[in-house]
């Protein structure tokens, strides 16, 4: 039996870092919209 959750840090950033979100529009769009909602972090 495998595990479906195999903790990576540089694959984790890679996919959800902000560096990512900020490259697209789309991404942009989702940290503006945590920033509206009040999240304590905008992204990883």
């Amino acid at each position: 039996m495998s595990f479906t959750y195999h903790p990576n840090k540089r694959k984790r950033q890679k996919t959800h870092g902000f560096r990512k979100r900020w490259a697209t529009i789309s991404g942009r769009k989702v940290l503006k919209r945590r920033r509206l909602r009040g999240r304590k972090k905008v992204c990883l």
